[in-house]
């Protein structure tokens, strides 16, 4: 070979090779975010997630990719988003309430799922064991479909001489019907009365105030469902409206004006969830990560609600409150 054409064909591999290595440089890995909840109310819990993905390594739009898909509304579109995501091929689906799980389980029997749900995984079939989940899916358990019997004792100590406490669900969710049971077994406890109320859609509130009002009921337990969390400052609002004593189970409900709240730290749940995500892009398989627990509670009073009910929350309540809005 003659020296120019060496020099030539040198100077083309030289031009070729960058290209080559770039082609072979892997896809940036994508998560699926699938939730539950409506984006407004999901900022804090994003950022959470995010922050986890990075302290693990993982910087979105760096070298890991997002596709996230709120609920608007309503439950039923999430098959659908779950299908959308199973066609783009993501790595991880990070599936936000019990029925973005469900929608996520049966998109896909491989894809690895990694949840953070307040309904019990183990009762609802998502995993096999908490030690050992099995299949493609593991998570964060919040823990939130367990605590009717502690808000309707902090209700019974805020109002004693309640006798009527309507409590609210959302027929959709698959929780429902289990917080329900919960809900009753502790009124038995107690010695209250429940009256079910149930809202499907953000259209069902206005009905549920006037329900109340006909039974005459002396206080509203909202149930632990991602709907109604997206909806806090309308049932909030319509609370205000009917001067209707209400608890909820998120504090974002009394950050917007709600009376009281009981519940897990949501935040807590969506850093470990981002965490167990960033184990999953580096090759552990969900059936070897133990579905992990958040048990941090916190109680939530607005004393400026209470005031505007004429209320007057006991010492005791205001001791055992982890903050206080005045």
């Amino acid at each position: 070979m003659k020296r120019r054409e060496f020099i030539t064909l040198l100077g083309g591999a030289v031009v070729a090779w960058p290209r080559l290595a770039r082609a072979q440089q892997p896809a940036m890995p994508v998560i699926g975010y699938l939730s539950s909840l409506g984006q407004a109310i999901s900022v804090r819990f994003d950022a959470a997630f995010r922050r986890s993905l990075s302290d693990v390594g993982y910087v979105e739009g760096h070298n890991v990719s997002v596709e996230y898909r709120w609920i608007a509304d309503r439950y039923d579109a999430l098959p659908a988003m779950a299908a959308d995501l199973v066609q783009r091929q993501v790595a991880v689906i990070f599936a936000v309430g019990p029925p973005a799980v469900l929608a996520a389980q049966a998109a896909s029997p491989t894809i690895p799922i990694v949840f953070v749900t307040g309904a019990d995984p183990l009762r609802f079939g998502f995993v096999a064991s908490f030690n050992k989940p099995g299949g493609n899916i593991t998570g964060i358990w919040m823990v939130l479909t367990a605590l009717a019997e502690k808000r309707l004792q902090l209700m019974h100590d805020l109002l004693p001489k309640a006798e009527l406490i309507g409590l609210l669900v959302n027929p959709a969710s698959p929780v429902a019907e289990p917080q329900v049971r919960e809900a009753q077994a502790a009124a038995h406890v107690l010695g209250v009365r429940l009256t079910i109320l149930s809202a499907a859609s953000e259209n069902d509130f206005d009905q549920v105030f006037v329900n109340l009002a006909q039974q005459h009921a002396d206080a509203l337990f909202v149930s632990a469902d991602p709907f109604f969390a997206s909806k806090r400052e309308h049932l909030v609002a319509l609370a205000a409206q009917h001067a209707m004593p209400a608890t909820y189970e998120f504090r974002e409900f009394v950050e917007a004006g709600g009376l009281m709240s009981y519940g897990t730290v949501l935040t807590d749940g969506f850093y470990k969830g981002g965490n167990y995500v960033g184990k999953v892009l580096k090759g552990t398989k969900p059936a070897d990560l133990p579905v992990e627990q958040v048990n941090k509670f916190e109680l939530l009073i607005n004393l400026k609600t209470a005031k505007a009910l004429g209320l007057t929350v006991p010492d005791k309540l205001l001791g055992l409150a982890d903050e206080v809005i005045e």
